[in-house]
């Protein structure tokens, strides 16, 4: 099993947070270096730890609180208020590569599970009015919750030609993870999205110089409890790295977001709604041989500029890949 196949194992996988308020279902970062390189033929379990601490401004906040019903959505509201958000959660994505060629490229399945924690607070000042009726107070809340998450199953096609690699995806969101309409954290965004895209990477093994980039779309449904919808996202993650020898290689990864159309079902205060974000960082991999398996490290994190109705901050991902 080769390094180039374990790093292609671990980016195969999507992982997805809470839709809605600002945050998309596509979570960038999922794709990085070695996105589109071929996989070795098998197995291959991907174990992830993740975690992101994010705050927005006011507008986020007028939009958490009124998703869970604290205002109403005919009510001129303006907060002056901060949100912080923190996760930690863990992500598991079985992957089968198939021997036999499908469509001449290789056809890779798999399905990524999660679970773990997520805290929200808000805090700050209330200005809010209907009518000639107005009044300001302060607001706090906050709440947390653990649990289990949705299911996010993908299929991909890679193809392979010389220091050229290519792939396609379509991956899909249901949402079988718990969900309340009336909290602040939740770990299921509560609705299905198809997610598709395709990507490239570069790899020169004599040279160690490598080039990948997965562009996408997500298209979302409707989310039956508060009847919202978000618009169509385009998403475009990206890694460079240089390998150092055969176990070690080094690199930056980045991201960029960028909401195409319109949320519906929004308060009518908070306009369209369409957000953005950057993420830019350092990555390090390692491949080495644990009980007769090789297996492959991966650590890479972002921090995040320029976000547009959409919560702002850091995130880090510690991936092991084992291949049986």
């Amino acid at each position: 099993m080769s390094c180039v196949a374990f790093g292609a194992a671990l980016l195969a996988s999507r992982y997805a947070l809470a839709d809605e308020n600002g945050v998309s279902s596509w979570l960038p970062g999922s794709f990085s270096s070695l996105s589109a390189a071929p996989l070795d033929s098998g197995w291959s379990i991907a174990t992830t730890y993740f975690h992101t601490s994010v705050w927005g401004n006011g507008e986020l906040a007028t939009a958490r609180e009124i998703s869970i019903g604290r205002f109403s959505r005919t009510l001129n509201v303006s907060l002056s208020a901060n949100l912080n958000s923190q996760a930690n959660l863990g992500f598991i994505t079985p992957t089968y590569a198939f021997a036999t060629p499908v469509l001449g490229g290789q056809l890779a399945l798999s399905v990524t599970a999660l679970w773990g924690g997520n805290s929200t607070d808000i805090s700050g000042a209330l200005a809010a009015s209907l009518g000639r009726l107005s009044g300001t107070r302060s607001a706090s809340t906050g709440d947390s919750v653990t649990g289990v998450g949705d299911l996010y199953p993908m299929a991909a096609l890679r193809w392979n030609d010389g220091v050229h690699n290519f792939m396609t995806y379509l991956q899909l969101t249901a949402p079988t993870g718990a969900y309340e309409l009336t909290r602040l954290s939740n770990l299921s965004v509560n609705h299905w999205a198809v997610d598709t895209g395709a990507g490239y990477t570069y790899l020169d093994t004599r040279t160690g110089h490598e080039f990948s980039a997965v562009a996408g779309f997500t298209y979302n449904m409707i989310n039956p409890d508060t009847d919202y919808r978000n618009g169509v996202d385009f998403h475009l993650d990206w890694g460079a790295s240089q390998f150092l020898s055969e176990h070690w290689h080094v690199g930056v990864v980045g991201y960029v977001y960028e909401q195409l159309t319109p949320d519906s079902g929004q308060a009518p205060a908070l306009g369209s709604f369409k957000s953005g974000v950057i993420g830019l960082g350092p990555q390090v991999g390692y491949v080495t041989s644990i009980a007769g398996h090789q297996v492959y490290f991966n650590l890479k994190g972002y921090g995040e500029f320029d976000a547009v109705n959409r919560p702002s901050g850091w995130n880090l991902w510690l991936t092991v890949v084992t291949q049986f």
